[in-house]
């Protein structure tokens, strides 16, 4: 150790006879070893943040304190880079390799002990806190690294300047590849053994760490074998961690650039979740799907045109189906992964009578909020079947403006229905959607049924005209929940579930957002 405190100058390697030999070349190395780690740390953080909002809900509160404590962590590893004394090569290609053994084994881990530990925001935390603390280390020992080679100014703006490029690599990268081709666990890992990777080359390629080579380059090796083993047995892991998330067979799972797909079976039983949440069962979705496309149908014996937003599954549009006067069916559903799946597995397409694939049904892969406000067709019944709003990316579609843009795409008389969480498990969410409708100028008629898969459920039929009470046109024959008898008492609300006053859901306060928290909070927690 002792003779490795005097260290030659960067970039000038010790020759066999002792004398420097300048190599230009190893300063750049390190730059782009910059760009490198900056990429590496900035994947941890996200996949911090998806791992949290796939498994504890809210992608904005998660997301937000998890950047939050991992900058702080940062900030506390970057004033701790000032103890590092000594040869600072050594002390980065320790850091390198630490980064890449909890950097990389913190997917896997979470998603592990997620179903063990019962304090799993602790362990979340601590992770992130670790990782962020080693993360904020890299960038000041590398500038120390680098003093002598260049001026202050140019140091500082080529090391930011490769910090910031490799941040922009990861944020477009993460999204467009590496979810939905590796998923979270394998891109944990890869970019752990880049992190090894550097600090392999940094080993290899600066004389001065010729004296622990032999050492470093050991542990190196052994961490990305470990991590190259994870990385190929990283299905299984999941696999496994999702048997014991869910109480049945998981027969299907992958995650999409939005979310997580997870199909189980049991021997009466089908189940979809999405993102660890239910969103159907096979032995009871026709009474939720007939409960929401045929009092809205029942309302519009005319109807023709039909919008579906959401609904990916395509059971709404099977129920749609059995209306042979409609000409044209159009969903608009953000995941293609969602549609693709449930027009081409033979068990699911057998659950949505091939739904999806009739020549009436168009399928568009768009963001409904965006499409809209772009779209000019006209509509005689518009059915909204967008997941419950947990967080404020889904909230925005169950605003004011989201309403009031949506009216303009209903044809004279056209109607539109909402599902609209529970009115009992959830009271104020559901009435604030009532209330939302309204605010865009629609008249209202609340309505609910009992799912025995989520209990009492409700929806939300609205539009511009005059309240329908459920005294329309006819239903198709072979129903299997739905009657005009069974749709009056669904208009009736008994005292704990009546309305109660709410905020009107506006895009800049998402209040609807804050009820179904303080709703279904003590039901998930």
């Amino acid at each position: 150790m002792a003779e490795l405190l005097d260290e030659p100058a960067l970039g000038a390697p010790v020759t066999d006879a002792g004398a420097p030999a300048a190599d230009a070349r190893l300063p750049g190395l390190l730059l782009v070893a910059v760009a490198v780690i900056a990429t590496c740390g900035l994947i941890y953080e996200l996949i911090a943040g998806t791992l949290a909002s796939y498994l504890l809900g809210d992608s904005v509160t998660q997301f937000s304190t998890i950047i939050g404590a991992y900058l702080f962590a940062m900030g506390i590893g970057s004033w701790l880079s000032k103890f590092l004394d000594g040869p600072l090569l050594k002390w980065f290609i320790r850091l390198e390799i630490l980064v890449g053994i909890v950097g990389g084994c913190m997917a896997p881990l979470l998603f592990l002990l997620f179903e063990y530990v019962t304090s799993f925001r602790l362990l979340l935390y601590a992770l992130v806190g670790l990782t962020g603390v080693l993360v904020g280390l890299e960038i000041p020992l590398l500038m120390r690294i680098l003093e002598h080679r260049f001026p202050f100014k140019d140091l500082v703006a080529r090391v930011f300047t490769f910090d910031y490029v490799g941040a922009l690599l990861a944020s477009l990268i993460f999204p467009l590849v590496l979810v939905p081709h590796l998923g979270l666990i394998r891109t944990s890992l890869l970019f752990g053994a880049l992190n090894l990777v550097v600090a392999s080359v940094v080993l290899a390629r600066f004389a001065e760490t010729r004296p622990y080579r032999r050492r470093f380059a050991g542990g190196i090796g052994a961490a990305l074998a470990g991590l190259g083993a994870l990385f190929y047995f990283a299905n299984d892991l999941l696999a496994h961690t999702e048997t014991l998330a869910f109480q049945d067979q998981v027969i299907y799972s992958k995650s999409t650039p939005y979310q997580r797909i997870v199909l189980t079976r049991n021997p009466r039983e089908l189940r979809l979740f999405l993102n660890g949440n239910l969103q159907f069962s096979s032995l009871d979705e026709y009474r939720y799907h007939e409960a929401l496309v045929h009092p809205l149908m029942q309302a519009l014996p005319s109807a023709r045109r039909v919008l579906v937003l959401g609904g990916g599954d395509g059971l709404a549009v099977r129920e749609l189906l059995k209306y042979k006067q409609l000409t044209s069916i159009r969903l608009v559903d953000l995941d293609p992964g969602m549609t693709q799946l449930f027009r081409h597995s033979p068990l699911l397409l057998a659950l949505n009578k091939g739904a999806l694939n009739d020549p009436k049904v168009q399928v568009i892969s768009a963001d409904a909020y965006q499409w809209v406000r772009a779209d000019t067709a006209r509509y005689d019944a518009v059915i909204v079947d967008f997941p419950d709003p947990s967080n404020y990316s889904i909230g925005k579609l169950y605003s004011a403006a989201f309403y009031t843009a949506l009216t303009k795409r209903l044809a004279p008389g056209g109607r539109l229905v909402v599902q609209s969480t529970s009115p009992y498990l959830a009271r104020q969410s559901f009435w604030c959607v009532a209330h939302t409708l309204q605010a865009a100028g629609l008249h209202v008629v609340p309505y609910h049924l009992y799912v025995p898969s989520f209990g009492e459920w409700g929806y939300v039929l609205a539009g511009p005209d005059a309240q329908w009470r459920g005294d329309a046109g006819p239903l198709p024959a072979g129903l299997r929940y739905v009657t005009a008898g069974t749709i009056h008492d669904m208009l009736r609300f008994p005292p704990d579930m009546a309305e109660v006053p709410t905020e009107v859901n506006q895009l800049n306060n998402q209040a609807l957002v804050r009820y179904f928290e303080e709703d279904w909070g003590p039901y998930v927690h």
